[in-house]
């Protein structure tokens, strides 16, 4: 893709929208965002939002955006999204009802009839893939003509183009897409999927169309404004610290503690939640623990994480063998949905206990990076992090130590960044620096 006059990247999270613009030479010429309702939540697998609300919180940023672009021509956006997010539309875009959100399971049903015809290896398995929803919301919304099944990025993408029933490689993976192959599979002909079209899919980053004369209007976005395919939230937050070759990764200490690492090939093992996402002709390789910063906030406010963090000697190891979860449960690096948590004893010291803490997870995700090499993905070489923990640098320190290569942190860390980058790029390029992709 040759580089577009200036772009913006669009971030539809979990709590709010936010979006950025960056020139031709990918400097920052602003930011926006905008807060979000909580999806629509009863504690026992729902977990449900209208799609109206999104549209709404990308015209506010876009708007807000606008004049920050107006030279800027030809200008690209990008959008990207929740994994595993689905509603399902008439042929021109229009809801037919609330969309199952990422994290909602109850098509749990509807998972255990599929698991028979869903390969092993595939990850469409499971109640909280897009597939599993689509069967879901195509017994809960029957009789309604022909429809189409969308992502929320690719909906999106719709409201801006006027060219619903496009998706991404990424996006498209829980549906049962075959990125390798770039086609959907033969096993999904066997299905049963009640008059619902499947998207076409393009490569992340591949143009899509201009938008809509409606769309500039109510954007006020130039005219000649293009959009491209978009990605998931976690892909557009690893495209945002690139440049990335094989062997680098990206570490996420959030609340969870999420590993990524760039490979020549797809690794899979969907029973440790292992996937691999397409960029370009890489591979983003990534599993997640549940082990984090959730755990540390169990014991430790912001204010104390600071100050004992500070006269901590990160070189000098506790001997603590902790395995630091916030309750029973693992899946990755270990598989083990019982398994309990490990923060026994407790020193009397504070500073030792967190200490112990940070080494404990630091040893998870050294774990973890072992079992994807084990896998097929490179041997790791460099590893930029994101997240809040980035910011702490004693666990920088220990992470350093635990995991013997490199590890700072991300210049970029917002999905909203990588999404621009994606848009300005193309998926090559992003990935792996503006040389890749002319």
């Amino acid at each position: 893709m040759t580089s577009a006059g200036g772009a913006i990247g669009v971030d539809l999270g979990t709590s709010g929208c936010r979006a950025i613009a960056l020139s031709a030479t990918g400097q920052t010429l602003g930011e926006a965002r905008v807060a979000l309702p909580a999806p629509l939540r009863d504690g026992l697998g729902v977990s449900e939002q209208d799609p109206a609300l999104w549209w709404a919180a990308v015209v506010t940023v876009l708007c807000e955006l606008a004049p920050k672009v107006a030279g800027s021509a030809p200008l690209r956006v990008c959008v990207d999204a929740t994994s595993a997010t689905l509603l399902l539309t008439s042929t021109n875009g229009e809801p037919l009802g609330t969309a199952l959100m990422y994290d909602d399971t109850q098509a749990r049903t509807e998972a255990a009839k599929l698991a028979a015809l869903v390969p092993a290896d595939s990850p469409a398995r499971g109640a909280g893939s897009s597939l599993s929803k689509l069967h879901y919301l195509a017994r809960r919304r029957p009789g309604q003509g022909p429809r189409l099944a969308l992502h929320q990025a690719d909906w999106v993408l719709g409201r801006l183009t006027g060219r619903f029933g496009l998706s991404d490689w990424n996006n498209a993976l829980k549906l049962g897409f075959d990125p390798g192959a770039v086609c959907w599979p033969g096993w999904l002909s066997a299905l049963d999927l009640q008059g619902v079209k499947l998207p076409e899919v393009l490569a992340p980053g591949a143009l899509a169309g201009p938008l809509t004369h409606g769309a500039l209007v109510e954007t006020g976005l130039p005219r000649g404004t293009l959009a491209v395919a978009g990605t998931t939230d976690s892909t557009a937050a690893v495209l945002a610290t690139g440049p990335l070759s094989p062997g680098d990764a990206v570490t996420c200490l959030g609340s969870t503690l999420v590993l990524k690492i760039v490979a020549e090939r797809p690794v899979t093992a969907p029973e440790f939640g292992v996937y691999s996402h397409r960029v370009g002709d890489l591979w983003l390789v990534g599993g997640a623990s549940n082990s984090g910063g959730a755990v540390l906030r169990r014991f430790f406010d912001d204010a104390q994480l600071r100050e004992l963090s500070a006269g901590m000697d990160p070189d000098r190891p506790t001997g603590l063998d902790y395995y630091p979860l916030p309750g029973p449960g693992e899946r990755f690096p270990v598989n083990d949905p019982g398994l309990e948590p490990r923060l026994d004893p407790r020193p009397a010291d504070d500073q030792v206990f967190l200490q112990g803490m940070f080494e404990g997870v630091a040893g998870i995700e050294a774990r973890g990076y072992r079992f994807l090499t084990g896998l097929g993905a490179p041997r790791l070489r460099r590893v930029l992090t994101t997240g809040g923990g980035a910011a702490n640098q004693a666990w920088m320190q220990i992470r350093r130590r635990m995991l013997g290569v490199t590890v700072v942190p991300a210049d970029h860390q917002e999905a909203a960044y990588g999404a621009a980058r994606l848009a300005l790029w193309g998926a090559e390029a992003a990935l792996c620096g503006p040389g890749a992709g002319g």
